[in-house]
């Protein structure tokens, strides 16, 4: 691995000496070279590293994905937080996401999540292996594997994935229908008012079953996209919500005839030492997951929250 750039590589196994053979060597390389090394695996996978590594493992970070893998935005900032803060070494990293569970929606927006990788780190002295395991992972995802990760790698062999797909070519369209006019949904337009943003989104979220503390992220997430769709997209839009199951989904809609075709606009962090800009990446922290879609009349920002 060079001192500069991102090393993406997917490891698909299916056993688990597969997964060892692997990463054993990946973290030992890392620390014989004096890398920083965090594993971010299902808590059987660490037990397994740790019998592996033996003393080793005492120098290796461990996180259970369970508890990492919260939300696409937050989990993207903590492994910026990560490696900012070892700016001076190079990093390795084990990252295995969740996918047992997941619905639709969630592991397309993780799929998207393991995509944006790819520019949020080009710059980085990081080399990521994301292991799947094939015993328990969707086929479906494990073909979006193959896609998101321009590597491939298995025990001491490492390839080129011909199915990869660069993040500003990847699929980052909002699955299914984005039209907001659904019957006897509560709808909002806006202008400069965001007090008013703020009292609707509330009354509504709370008349939809969302518990007190969920309703004040959400309050904040569409506060920040509305401010930036009245700074970037026309200075007037309109918001609506409905419940999904255990979600809330809002839709931010701007009227601006410039739509944003930047799917994973947000995910990348801002500069902190710019005044403005940090709209949507404060919005995806605050909620489960962000969708930005082009419309004829504009952009839909869609916003899925917890109810509780």
């Amino acid at each position: 691995m060079s001192t500069l750039g991102l090393n993406h590589q997917g490891l698909v196994y299916d056993t688990d000496e597969q997964f060892l053979m692997t990463t054993v060597p990946f973290c030992r390389d890392g620390l014989d070279r004096d890398d920083a090394v965090l594993a971010v695996t299902t808590t059987a996978n660490i037990d397994h590293l740790r019998d592996s590594l033996g003393g080793d493992a005492d120098r290796i970070e461990f996180v259970d994905s369970a508890v990492w893998y919260d939300a696409p935005g937050r989990t993207l900032a903590a492994y910026h937080r990560y490696v900012t803060e070892r700016s001076d070494r190079r990093i390795r990293i084990i990252g295995e996401p969740v996918w047992e569970g997941r619905d639709a929606l969630e592991a397309a927006e993780w799929t998207r999540y393991e995509s944006v990788i790819n520019l949020a780190f080009a710059d980085s002295a990081a080399w990521i292996v994301c292991p799947y395991d094939a015993r328990v992972v969707p086929v479906a995802v494990v073909d979006d594997a193959r896609r998101t990760h321009p590597d491939l790698v298995d025990g001491p062999v490492t390839e080129f994935s011909p199915a990869y797909v660069a993040p500003d070519l990847f699929d980052g369209g909002i699955r299914g229908s984005t039209e907001s006019e659904r019957d006897h949904e509560p709808v909002l337009r806006f202008t400069e008012d965001l007090a008013a943003v703020r009292r609707f989104v509330a009354t509504v979220a709370a008349s939809l079953g969302v518990s007190p503390e969920r309703v004040g992220s959400l309050v904040m997430a569409v506060n920040e996209v509305a401010s930036n769709a009245l700074e970037h997209g026309g200075g007037s839009g309109r918001i609506t919500l409905h419940r999904a199951g255990h979600r809330i989904v809002c839709d931010v809609t701007d009227d601006s005839p410039n739509a944003t075709v930047d799917w994973f606009a947000g995910y990348l962090p801002p500069d902190p030492a710019q005044p403005r800009g940090h709209g949507l990446w404060v919005a995806r922290q605050l909620t489960e997951f962000l969708q930005i879609h082009p419309t004829a009349t504009g952009t839909t920002v869609r916003l899925h929250h917890r109810a509780a």
